[in-house]
């Protein structure tokens, strides 16, 4: 008779318990999780924060700022570098704002100012045409609007002894966010600066308490996975400033307003997978209509026009070709993305879509042996894990 293995009936039992215990105690360990996640945020913020300033940084330091032997070049390289990335980065925020912001307020004045005589030239038209009854007209035009401002002033007044609280929860909401702020940026610096000592932890970790082909499988993964966001992120980085770009010489060509601010703004939104340029292509029609219908309707125009040439020529050969994926799946991804998580979801489906087609053609081309195959580490990853070495 074969002997039972005292162990494997103790993780059974063990798993049982465990899973009869979450079971049964859900709501209270979900209450947990959620007040444990919930102190978490500023870290987990930090280390997203984190990621893509490294892609600037590791830039940085493989072209400006060459490795180098010498005691006090090498202790310059990473601060030297990173403080180049994150001036980078408040920069091109900078100008952005720059561009956007003076010509938004501007936009806000102008309409603000256009819609009295609007309202007044309507009410004229029904008027002539008696679209309306006259006493409907007389009461629109013999409103009395400072004595309901009056009113509604007193009103308000009378209820501020009610909403002090409310005030009071705003103003702390706003400090907490502030410090939540201040230590997502403490975070990711802590992580920029401590990146090549994590990684090591991570693995001396990994490899001590998982099994070694596990353990190399999920390294392959996380590489993978890795190179997926990375493509993505710089040549949608890319795609956007191209798009901007050609949004602004465009308007400027065909002499229609605000062209700084709408290119600024075009690029911006175009960090969004495909559907970005269309937001930015609505509120600057918005905003050009203010100013002139007929250049608004120019502008949509150069706008159509402007997105086939993006669509079919620059997006699938800076992203598409960068994460590998085909363009119906992009679409497939961003779609998915946006239904499940809004903007978030558009912008992380399409490097996680792009790992899992790359895992599975990977795959394609070996011999399937058993299911977790799916995630074999290639002879090539190896290779590079010993050069490194």
């Amino acid at each position: 008779m074969k002997k039972i293995d005292l162990k494997i009936v103790a993780s059974v039992a063990a798993a049982i318990i465990i899973v009869y215990l979450t079971t049964r105690y859900w709501p209270n360990i979900a209450g947990v999780l959620s007040s444990v996640m919930s102190a978490a945020t500023p870290i987990i913020f930090g280390f997203v924060v984190a990621y893509p300033i490294n892609i600037l940084l590791s830039f940085y330091e493989r072209h400006f700022f060459p490795k180098s032997e010498k005691g006090i070049v090498l202790k310059l390289r990473k601060p030297v570098c990173l403080l180049a990335a994150v001036v980078s980065i408040i920069g091109v925020v900078a100008l952005v704002v720059v561009l956007v912001a003076p010509q938004f307020v501007a936009c806000i004045k102008m309409l603000v100012a256009k819609i009295p005589p609007a309202v007044d030239w309507v009410i004229q038209k029904f008027n002539e045409n008696e679209f309306l009854s006259k006493n409907v007209v007389g009461a629109i035009t013999q409103f009395d609007w400072q004595a309901k401002l009056a009113d509604m002033t007193e009103k308000i007044a009378a209820g501020v002894g009610s909403t002090v609280g409310a005030a009071f929860t705003a103003i702390s909401s706003v400090f907490t966010t502030v410090a939540n702020v201040v230590i997502t940026i403490i975070i990711s610096l802590y992580v920029l600066f401590e990146r090549d000592k994590l990684l090591s932890q991570v693995k001396k970790v990994g490899s001590h308490y998982v099994p070694e082909r596990v353990f190399a499988k999920i390294c392959h993964v996380l590489s993978v996975l890795n190179e997926s966001f990375h493509k993505f992120i710089v040549g949608q980085c890319l795609e956007a400033v191209i798009l901007g770009t050609l949004c602004t010489i465009g308007m400027f060509i065909l002499r229609i307003p605000y062209a700084p601010m709408i290119g600024a703004l075009m690029g911006f939104t175009a960090l969004i997978p495909i559907f970005g340029g269309l937001i930015g292509a609505g509120v600057g029609a918005f905003l050009i209509l203010m100013d002139s219908p007929i250049k608004a309707l120019i502008f949509i125009i150069f706008v159509i026009l402007l997105q086939q040439i993006e669509g079919n020529f620059i997006y699938p050969k800076v992203v598409g070709s960068s994460t590998g994926l085909p363009g119906l799946w992009v679409l497939a991804a961003v779609t998915i993305g946006g239904s499940v998580s809004g903007i978030i979801g558009m912008l992380i489906a399409v490097p996680i879509a792009a790992t899992i087609y790359k895992l599975v053609r990977d795959d394609m081309k070996t011999e399937k042996k058993t299911p977790w195959d799916v995630l074999a580490v290639p002879e090539s990853f190896n290779n590079k894990e010993k050069e490194g070495e």
